[in-house]
């Protein structure tokens, strides 16, 4: 069987609690209404883990996780996103038109259903930082390898001090990134709150997500602009990282609110 999340809606994106899809009490039943967007393995789930509001109380606790059969009538793939890069993992939009699903398919306690992603997001973040460790690595080894191959001004590229001292520094992040991961992959194991090591892995992952593919391409010349290359793929792809699962800002605001230096509301 294939699933998927289903949380990111039209108008929402990060903004979990602001979701709009509803799942009305009918007797034995939900009857659930609304979209979700940027949804990973869309087009070809056989089910999805669907967040939705199952109540009018506060937004933190009027929301519950309720297992939806895709083959459910009123569920409606609207289409495939084309995107910039990931582009061998499907992504769609899906609607949900009065789809009927039992009770029984909710995931814990009703109205829980915030705390419950919340809990998921960390380990799905901490993931996300370690899934980024040997694709960085392998994007650093193939430009050691191409530009001590490639000549230029006599000499192979990677003998320019400013290639071979960047490509020193990138290697280090990688490795403070690796750290960061482990320690946190031990504390969540041993049954502690990783909220601050997995947020602050994958804040890091995704700003590496931008920084070593970048710095790369760069040394590749116009041989990194070229699809045929794997940096241009680690570009592409490894953008997602600082957006997926939620954003860099999102991460910074968490990581605030965990130091005190959140702005309070007016």
């Amino acid at each position: 069987y294939v699933a998927f999340l289903g949380v990111p809606a039209p108008g929402a994106g990060g903004h979990v609690a602001g979701i709009k899809t509803t799942a009305k009490s009918d007797g034995d039943d939900y009857v659930i209404s609304g979209g979700k967007m940027w949804i990973t393995n869309g087009t070809q789930a056989d089910w999805i883990c669907l967040l939705c509001n199952t109540g009018e109380g506060p937004v933190h606790r009027n929301k519950s996780l309720i297992c939806v059969p895709m083959k459910t009538k009123g569920v409606t793939i609207a289409r495939k996103l084309d995107k910039l890069g990931m582009r061998s993992s499907d992504t769609a939009q899906i609607y949900f038109d009065e789809v009927r699903v039992p009770k029984r398919n909710r995931i814990g306690e009703e109205g829980k259903g915030f705390t419950y992603q919340m809990v998921q997001f960390q380990e799905e973040r901490l993931w996300g930082a370690a899934a980024c460790l040997k694709a960085h690595e392998k994007t650093i080894q193939n430009t050691i390898e191409y530009t001590r191959g490639r000549k230029a001004f006599g000499k192979p590229l990677l003998d320019n001090q400013v290639i071979h001292f960047r490509l020193a520094e990138l290697q280090t992040e990688v490795e403070l990134l690796r750290s960061l991961v482990y320690r946190a992959a031990e504390a969540l194991v041993a049954g502690e709150d990783v909220t601050q090591l997995a947020t602050m892995a994958k804040l890091k992952a995704g700003r590496l997500g931008r920084e070593i593919p970048d710095a790369c391409l760069q040394f590749w010349g116009g041989m990194g602009f070229m699809n045929e290359t794997l940096v241009s793929r680690s570009y592409r792809d490894s953008r997602l990282t600082a957006i997926g699962g939620g954003a860099d800002e999102v991460m910074l605001g968490i990581l605030c609110k965990m130091n005190g230096t959140l702005p309070g509301k007016a």
